[in-house]
């Protein structure tokens, strides 16, 4: 009787100080948690792209629609080629909505960031609002530059 109880004793102390698959486990815990800390990063970074592509496309659109005998159709097909060149890797449906007033014009471009986490959603938008030019006549009471 007292050596079963002896050698379970010792089994059982082997058992609680065997370092054998102790790395195994540490590396199945340790793993998934790098790879979500890379992913992380790597979403952050067509994040940020993604936004500087869609302000592009606002500041190129404002540009075609707000310069003088410019409209907003301009300023949409000016938006839908920068967009079409830059925009076809990390944004996504994207719209444009180019508001042009007798002295302002406003652009807002939005679109969605390719996803590498799954579950996941980034909305992005980027807006460029300036004044309108319109040519103005000079009036007799200006001085001409010498």
């Amino acid at each position: 009787m007292r050596s079963a109880w002896m050698y379970a004793r010792r089994r059982l102390y082997r058992l609680r100080t065997d370092q054998r698959g102790a790395g195994t486990v540490e590396l199945v815990i340790a793993m998934p948690l790098l790879l979500l800390l890379l992913l992380l990063g790597a979403q952050f970074a067509l994040y940020m792209h993604a936004t500087h592509i869609a302000q592009a496309a606002a500041a190129q659109a404002l540009s075609a629609a707000r310069v003088s005998g410019g409209s907003a159709a301009a300023g949409h097909a000016k938006g839908q080629q920068v967009l079409s060149q830059l925009g076809s890797g990390p944004l996504r449906e994207t719209s444009m909505d180019i508001q042009r007033g007798p002295s302002r014009a406003s652009v807002t471009v939005t679109g969605t960031v390719i996803a590498l986490i799954p579950l996941t959603t980034f909305s992005v938008r980027a807006e460029a609002v300036g004044p309108v030019e319109k040519f103005t006549a000079p009036t007799g009471d200006e001085v001409a530059a010498p």
